[in-house]
Formats: C-alpha cells, structure tokens, sequence
C-alpha cells in the first residue's frame, strides 16, 4: 500500500461504523420498497380487501380506498430488473 493509501485509509478508519449504518440503511429501504411494490403481495392484499369487505369487517368506502391505494401502488411500482 502506497503512503497515500495508508494515510488515507486510517483518516477513513473512524467513519467505517457510519458507511456500515448507512449501507445496512440502504439495504433495508430496497427490501421494504420490493416488498412494498411486489405485485403478488398487492394482489394478496386485493383478496384480504374482498374478504374483509364479505365478511363486513370494512365498509363499502373504507374497501374502495385500500383497493384504490393498493391498485396506485402496483401502477406507481419502480421497474427495475430482477436481481
């Protein structure tokens, strides 16, 4: 390692835990946004909608404003190839 790598990697030493926090953040934002956005978790949230409204656990408006949310949800989703 050259004088300059040495230098520098230890003056870059004590921010090591921040880039670990920050990338642990980042990691869990990408896993709740694919969760978030998942078409066959939106479409089970569809089914729980139905059954809830069958079973008269949510009224009429109250079922039309998830439906409505959920269907943003999946027309608002971040295409982005599978990884």
């Amino acid at each position: 390692m050259t004088e300059v790598g040495l230098v520098s990697g230890l003056l870059g030493l004590p921010l090591a835990p921040l880039r670990v926090t920050i990338w642990a953040a980042e990691q869990v934002r990408q896993q709740a946004e694919s969760e978030f956005y998942d078409p066959e978790s939106i479409r089970a949230q569809l089914h729980e909608v139905d059954r809830q409204r069958d079973e008269g656990e949510l009224t009429e408006d109250q079922a039309i404003a998830w439906e409505d949310e959920l269907v943003e949800r999946l027309l608002s989703a971040p295409t982005q190839p599978k990884e």
